[in-house]
Order: C-alpha cells, then sequence, then structure tokens
C-alpha cells in the first residue's frame, strides 16, 4: 500500500506541475486556450491572474514532493497538501468548472485516502 500512495501522491504533484506551466506559460499559448477553452483576448486579459493561480499551483506540487522526500516523516506533510489541494480542487468546482473536481480535488482525495491508509 506504501508504494501505492507515494505513486498517487507523486501524480497529484506532477498534476500540479503541469497546471502550473500550463497557468504561468502557456495561458495565453494554443495549449492553455484549449485545456481553459478560452478566446485569445480573454486570455491576455486575465493572464496576470493566470499567473499567481500557477504559482500557488506550484506551491502545492512542491509540498506534495518535499512529503515524498521527507519519507515516511513526510506523511503529514503529505496530507497537508494533500487536503490542500482537495479544498482547492472542490472550490474550483463550485466556482469555476465542475469538471476540477474530478482533474484535481479526485485524484488527491485517492492519494490522501491511500495516506491515511498506511
Amino acid at each position: 500500500m506504501t508504494i501505492a500512495a507515494q505513486i498517487v501522491v507523486a501524480l497529484v504533484a506532477l498534476l500540479h506541475i503541469y497546471f502550473m506551466v500550463l497557468e504561468m506559460f502557456l495561458w495565453t499559448k494554443p495549449a492553455g486556450l484549449k485545456a481553459f477553452g478560452q478566446k485569445r483576448e480573454q486570455a491576455e486579459a486575465t493572464k496576470v491572474l493566470a499567473a499567481n493561480q500557477g504559482l500557488y499551483n506550484g506551491f502545492l506540487a512542491a509540498g506534495l514532493i518535499w512529503g515524498l522526500l521527507l519519507g515516511t516523516p513526510g506523511r503529514p506533510v503529505q496530507i497537508f497538501f494533500l487536503a490542500c489541494v482537495i479544498v482547492a480542487g472542490v472550490f474550483g468546482a463550485v466556482t469555476a468548472s465542475r469538471k476540477i473536481l474530478y482533474i484535481q480535488a479526485m485524484p488527491a482525495a485517492i492519494g490522501l485516502a491511500l495516506v491515511l491508509l498506511n
């Protein structure tokens, strides 16, 4: 079970690195426009906000990676950052798009369940 938990936590971290790159660097590029279903003008008008959001996703990824690198003593760190991801995912689902619940919150909830079961 430990390996499964570590794999899921690592995947959640990688997802958040991907979100960070999309939001900070690709927001106004074709990949960012497609991922978020935006027109170029809207993306240009919101790129500073997206970059800020991307930075936060980077912090979530960094926290999860830190927890993994600590090994067993990093379990509370993983729990904290997975909980943060879940809260952010639920908030995003309520305020922006329901699909955020499945893309962001659900993988983190699975990871949290696996970490807690260890």
